[in-house]
């Protein structure tokens, strides 16, 4: 296991400032996504600490020994990409104990460290196979075998998770979370998707712009964002935002409730409003809702919960659950 410490990192490409200044403490063994939308930099950021981008300033610290100039080899980590990267002429034995081979390890040594990854990552009945063979999913994990036999000191994944189906992100989502469980390695993960955040890290770090808007757990982050960009990505569906004369009541610029808060009624409620669109999901049905204002809400009900497109509908916020927000868009607390 080791510590990952960020001092004043920043990126320039040109004139082109992609990360002003990041300043991050990552414990021994923790799982940490970086999460945001595209461009926000968090693949850079992820570069960085591989030692695949150099730094334009500011230092970068594992297991205490400064590698801010060291190459990518000297960091002791180990990168998952996107693309699953395989040798297709080569087995999935030969794919995992690659590095190893490379590294002049002799075959005996290989062969142990394989066996034990695909033991790990369920692989041991498909070592023989070639990658066009495989699934997606095996595929990936093959990828993530090849990283595991290096023993690093911790595990860089950028965006894994990107080229599978729904089905298959959620098994691999398990995999890689009961992997970490298993290994107790420090784990940076990369993603757009806030779901995987929510459901995979122990510690969540929001990117916009280059810029950290907030790190802490899933559950810190989902019950009291620091501004209205983190209480609009983090949750799904996102957060609603009211204004006007309803959030000047609360002493707010902004207030914030998010679709499970809202109590959803035909009959009454504090806010009016006329249901459009409902999305049937089975255990829930989420309602999207022009209110009066003119401003759209969603509210999660019920599965069997049933409004006609057209009809007035009444939505009242849990007490307790609202958020408010100032002129800036700050937390109000």
């Amino acid at each position: 296991m080791s510590a990952i410490t960020l001092k004043n990192v920043s990126k320039r490409f040109g004139d082109a400032v992609i990360i002003p200044g990041i300043d991050l403490e990552i414990r021994d063994g923790e799982f940490v996504v970086f999460v945001g939308p595209s461009g926000c930099g968090k693949s850079t950021l992820l570069r960085l600490i591989a030692g695949l981008e150099d730094v334009s300033g500011g230092s970068i610290v594992i297991d205490r020994q400064d590698v801010t100039e060291a190459p990518p080899a000297k960091r002791g980590l180990a990168m998952v990409f996107q693309s699953y990267a395989l040798y297709p002429h080569m087995s999935v034995a030969a794919n995992i104990g690659f590095p190893l081979k490379m590294a002049g390890m002799d075959k005996a040594a290989i062969e142990k460290k394989v066996q034990g990854a695909a033991a790990t990552l369920n692989l041991t009945d498909y070592l023989q196979r070639r990658p066009r063979e495989l699934s997606g999913g095996q595929r990936q994990r093959v990828a993530i075998g090849r990283a595991i036999v290096r023993e690093p000191k911790g595990f860089l994944f950028d965006e894994p998770l990107s080229n599978l189906d729904a089905a298959l992100r959620v098994n691999m989502r398990l995999e890689i979370s009961e992997l970490h469980a298993q290994l107790k390695t420090t784990m940076i993960y990369v993603t757009h998707d806030q779901v995987e955040a929510m459901t995979m890290a122990d510690k969540i770090v929001v990117l916009n712009r280059g810029n950290i808007e907030q790190v802490g757990s899933p559950l810190d982050l989902y019950t009291n964002p620091r501004n209205l960009f983190v209480a609009g990505f983090i949750g799904s569906p996102k957060m609603n935002f009211l204004g006007g004369a309803y959030a000047s009541q609360h002493g707010a610029a902004t207030v914030g409730v998010r679709p499970e808060h809202l109590a959803l009624s035909t009959t009454s409620g504090a806010l009016r409003g006329t249901a459009g669109v409902s999305e049937h999901l089975g255990s829930d049905t989420f309602v999207h809702v022009k209110m009066d204002t003119g401003e759209m809400i969603t509210a999660r009900s019920p599965g069997d919960f049933r409004v006609r497109h057209g009809d007035a509908v009444w939505l009242t916020p849990e007490d307790g659950r609202m958020h408010r927000f100032d002129a800036e868009g700050n937390a109000v607390r």
